[in-house]
């Protein structure tokens, strides 16, 4: 079957690929229906690296999917032929010390889909286990489904956040994690958010959120407002979702003290931190890498009244106009929150 291949640095074709092998006990074969772009898939087309993970040989792109449930192996209870379902892309090994504390995501043998040299889900069907493929609510389309994954991220770092009724939050990037994030926190019971990018094209996605209040970097400064607001106070929490190294350096401005900052963004290159300014105000930093256990949630949040994840959507591309797709992507347009592909044969 043909899949979305990223041969290498700047060149991504659409080519056939092994079949797949037969479905074993607790796993699923799944028809995918729709993957979403991620800036990382983006990143490894254009750069062919995050960090120390390198593309060394052809890899299947893809890690935001939902789809249809197509067989199932033995010893599967919980789903069945004909369901719609999103996929948990990174599989620990359930022996490791990580996954029995229940922080797999930062087990070292996790296999995580279109992280290098593991393929990814771009293609018309896949193999996976059960226990991380979890049904959708009739309320949630198959293309919010595929935004779950990010979703996720966003409501694993609000509850390592520890939000509480009434808090006022900030929000450092408007990207897809940052805009998640912001209506998460809100879901969450911040009272306020107050978001910030340099870009302020990406506030529309947040328009329906009258407690999300976009702050436009170029012209104001997220941490005075934030004080201006609260009678030089300060946030109860900061997520730091943009990556950029040249926010660290005013990042300890925003947060109150004994707030709390969660560093969701991950920058390419080491930042440095004023560990001092952190101490002045008894900081408690938290960081986040993916996501453990916030599946079941964000798929509850999606489906409330609270979240509008279709919302988000700025466009899909069907399977056959993939390449096109990760050009956009790679293109960065500031209007463009979500870009998905439509799988052929879904």
């Amino acid at each position: 079957m043909d899949a979305v291949v990223l041969e290498r640095r700047h060149e991504i074709r659409i080519r056939p690929v092994a079949g797949l092998r037969p479905v074993g006990p607790g796993e699923v074969r799944i028809g995918v229906h729709t993957v979403g772009i991620c800036g990382s898939d983006v990143h490894y087309y254009t750069h062919g690296r995050i960090g120390p993970y390198v593309v060394e040989r052809p890899m299947v792109l893809g890690h935001e999917a939902s789809g249809t449930v197509l067989e199932t192996g033995a010893d599967v209870t919980h789903l069945a032929v004909g369901d719609r379902v999103c996929m948990e892309p990174g599989i620990p090994d359930r022996r490791s010390r990580a996954a029995r504390l229940g922080i797999y995501n930062v087990d070292p043998g996790v296999q995580f889909w279109a992280t290098p040299p593991v393929d990814g889900c771009l293609q018309p069907e896949i193999i996976h286990p059960a226990d991380f493929t979890y049904r959708l609510p009739d309320q949630l389309s198959l293309e919010e489904g595929a935004l779950i994954e990010p979703f996720a991220v966003a409501v694993h770092a609000v509850t390592k956040a520890r939000i509480t009724p009434g808090d006022v939050v900030a929000v450092v990037g408007a990207g897809t994690i940052g805009v998640l994030t912001a209506i998460a926190a809100t879901a969450g019971g911040a009272s306020r958010v107050y978001i910030s990018d340099v870009a302020p094209e990406k506030f529309a996605a947040l328009e329906a959120y009258p407690t999300i209040h976009p702050v436009d970097a170029t012209r104001q400064d997220l941490a005075h407002v934030v004080r201006e607001t609260t009678e030089g106070w300060g946030a109860d929490v900061v997520f730091e979702a943009s990556g950029n190294p040249r926010v660290f350096g005013s990042l300890w401005e925003t947060p109150a003290p004994g707030g709390t900052v969660v560093l969701v963004g991950i920058p390419v290159d080491p930042v440095p931190m004023d560990v001092a300014a952190a101490q002045a105000r008894e900081l408690r930093i938290e960081t986040v890498f993916r996501y453990a256990n916030a599946y079941p949630r964000a798929i509850e949040l999606a489906a409330s009244p609270a979240v509008d994840l279709g919302a988000l959507i700025s466009a899909t591309y069907p399977f056959e106009d993939a390449v096109a797709a990760f050009e956009r992507g790679a293109e960065a347009r500031p209007t463009d929150t979500k870009i998905q592909i439509r799988v052929a044969g879904a």
